[in-house]
């Protein structure tokens, strides 16, 4: 599973909305394997629509589940293709969140598991090994729903944005640090490396 796939799943487990949410997420169905075309195309389409030409993708090559290049991008974005046989879940992020990313994906390969990816990447951010961005860097999901390959259309699906301003806290955000309401904005993991704004639109 990549890394904002696993933060989606973490993010459901604490938020307000995560009854709905779980329960709309149980309910989807895998989407069938796709192309690299299609997984281009539809990766794509978490962002909005003035990124989506120039960002760069990472997807799946025929039988793998390992994430690799497909198209390299001019833009400002990442952007994830959705898992073989998985539900549907793209994402795409800020370069500048690159390396963070990157270090989670690797950690879980070598076998790192659950909370000590990030005590492993907290102590690097510490150190001055990882590097976070400097300036709020966003992050655009969408998952469930349906992907319809031939008009490169996803229908039902739930949107997530996140907002990142590591070590930022509810003092220095003016946000609560726990979910007030529904679409109302909070921030997560406060205080740490990947302290981050939620926006949970249309949930």
């Amino acid at each position: 599973m990549n890394e904002v796939a696993r933060r989606v799943r973490a993010l459901l487990c604490v938020s307000m909305i995560a009854p709905l949410a779980v329960a709309g997420a149980q309910k989807a169905k895998s989407i069938p394997r796709l192309t690299e075309a299609q997984q281009i195309a539809s990766a794509v389409l978490a962002l909005p629509v003035q990124f989506r030409a120039d960002a760069s993708v990472l997807g799946y090559k025929s039988g793998s589940k390992t994430l690799v290049p497909l198209r390299e991008g001019k833009g400002s974005f990442t952007c994830l293709a959705t898992q073989p046989d998985e539900p549907l879940h793209l994402a795409c992020y800020h370069n500048s969140l690159e390396p963070f990313m990157a270090r989670g994906r690797q950690l879980r390969a070598s076998g790192v598991k659950d909370d000590k990816v990030d005590t492993t990447r907290f102590a690097e951010v510490m150190s001055g090994k990882l590097a976070m961005p400097k300036q709020p860097a966003t992050l655009y999901q969408l998952f469930g729903g349906a992907y319809d390959p031939a008009t490169n259309a996803v229908t039902g699906a739930r949107q997530l944005f996140v907002i990142y301003i590591s070590g930022a806290t509810s003092a220095t955000t003016g946000l609560p640090d726990k979910p007030a309401g529904p679409g109302e904005p909070w921030i997560m993991f406060p205080g740490t490396p990947k302290a981050h704004i939620m926006l949970t639109p249309k949930m």
